[in-house]
């Protein structure tokens, strides 16, 4: 343990310093198993979204653009087979495995911390030619440093209006890709002082494709910060803590001992959380509650009266759109989610597609949804009232949602997550070959298999 007791200041010099220190140090074997498994879990997860995530518009749009700028071909754009460099290839990547809105959740933060981390290294891993084992070391220390930045500026951070998942993303990526290559403890240093100085991402950009670039940006500026630190291209020793560095620039908040304090026994990567449903986190317990209700009885449009939803003033705050236009807005309405959750029984991607917010009956039950703000309700739970035609009701309570912290997704929701994004894709066979390959990423050799199998499934019919 650090000497640094609760009631103490941290000298402000040593954050940065310790920081870089911990990540140029720790080794695979320092890593507790269960840690090492959710690291997996985490890649696992990560890995699924970015297959389904691979053959949407925006992965499509990025890449058009980017192609004629790309160097040599290091990195693989996952389930599509192209080769980029490794900074474009970790860029696309991260754009896939986010644009969903069906990854993973640090829940005291909301940061989404494999995205930068996993795009980030994974490229690098793959140009290096590294085994899964090195892999998952630095992915587990990104999203380590990452979630632990996160907690020294949360909630403050994110009331002011950043994306704190392409804000703290940058040091996760740049703190794996820094370990991945080797580099030392200053080195190290100069690799997060860089990546501070590119750290950005607006909450303006939410309900647009800009969303899921924040998380590419940052697994492509965090492997710019390691390649450049590596160079010797120098920076400030102090970017986390300085009076003009990361934290008090951009938070009202700088609870240094959130990051320092015990490092390599505390673990953040040990609590990340996975979505069932492809939308903003705070949707979730209102859908559980209305599939719930739906496996109660058989609903339509006709049958429902009136809906009314109560859940965590955030809700409101962030996704209280009662009339979204395209799959970006659905995402964080909670209007949209009801309504499909109670018609359809689903929160899958294609619930936020752009068919399922234009269809006239969901449309018509999103106008009949009331939606109440109530500060006693937990962030991951909601409660749901439907009053039907026939003058029955039914009331639905969610304490915790399905996939927080008290209900995680078990490894065989995982798979069929995995499944349900990738088999459409890669085929049934590719697909079983990938997720396997992920569930034993500690034991594989060379992670240029992955982007092999994913290159290889790219070419099927």
């Amino acid at each position: 343990m650090h000497g640094w007791g609760t009631n103490e200041v941290m000298p402000a010099t040593e954050v940065s310093k310790e920081l870089s220190g911990w990540i140029a140090s720790c080794k695979l074997d320092q890593i507790p198993a269960t840690v090492r498994a959710e690291g997996t879990r985490s890649f696992i997860n990560w890995l699924g979204c970015a297959v389904g995530g691979s053959n949407h518009a925006a992965v499509g749009r990025a890449l058009a653009a980017v192609r004629p700028f790309s160097g040599a071909p290091q990195a693989t754009v996952i389930a599509l087979g192209e080769r980029l460099d490794a900074m474009h290839a970790a860029l696309i990547n991260g754009i896939g495995s986010h644009v969903l809105d069906y990854d993973d959740t640090h829940l005291n933060t909301i940061i989404h911390p494999a995205g930068p981390v996993a795009s980030a290294a994974l490229a690098v891993a793959e140009m290096n030619s590294l085994s899964g084992a090195n892999l998952l070391a630095s992915i587990v220390i990104g999203i380590e440093v990452e979630c632990r930045i996160g907690n020294a500026v949360c909630p403050e951070h994110y009331g002011a209006g950043w994306h704190v998942t392409g804000t703290a993303g940058v040091f996760g990526a740049a703190a794996a890709v820094a370990h991945l290559l080797h580099l030392g403890h200053r080195e190290t240093n100069w690799a997060l002082g860089i990546a501070a100085t590119q750290s950005s991402g607006l909450q303006e950009m939410f309900a647009t494709m800009t969303k899921s670039f924040h998380v590419g940006s940052a697994a492509k500026n965090g492997i710019l910060s390691a390649l450049l630190a590596k160079a010797g291209f120098e920076s400030s020793e102090r970017s986390i803590e300085a009076p003009r560095g990361f934290a008090k620039v951009l938070s009202s908040k700088q609870d240094f001992l959130q990051i320092t304090d015990g490092l390599g026994e505390r673990w953040e990567a040990a609590r990340n959380t996975y979505k069932p449903f492809s939308c903003g986190i705070v949707l979730h317990p209102t859908i559980d509650a209305c599939i719930q209700i739906r496996r109660q009885r058989p609903i339509s449009l006709s049958d429902i009266a009136a809906v009314e939803v109560r859940a965590n003033p955030l809700v409101l705050k962030l996704a209280g759109n009662p009339g979204p236009e395209n799959e970006y807005q659905a995402k964080l309405s909670v209007f949209h989610a009801a309504a499909v959750a109670l018609l359809r029984g689903d929160g899958s991607p294609a619930a936020f597609f752009d068919t399922a917010v234009h269809d006239p009956e969901i449309a018509t039950l999103r106008n009949r949804v009331r939606v109440v703000s109530d500060a006693s309700l937990g962030k991951a739970a909601a409660e749901v009232f439907v009053g039907f035609a026939d003058g029955t009701k039914i009331t639905q309570s969610i304490k915790f949602a399905i996939g927080s912290a008290e209900r995680p997704l078990t490894d065989h929701e995982l798979d069929k997550k995995f499944n349900g994004q990738a088999e459409a894709i890669l085929g049934a066979s590719a697909c079983a070959r990938l997720r396997d390959l992920a569930w034993n990423l500690e034991s594989i050799p060379d992670s240029n298999i992955l982007a092999k199998v994913s290159a290889q499934v790219s070419k099927r019919g």
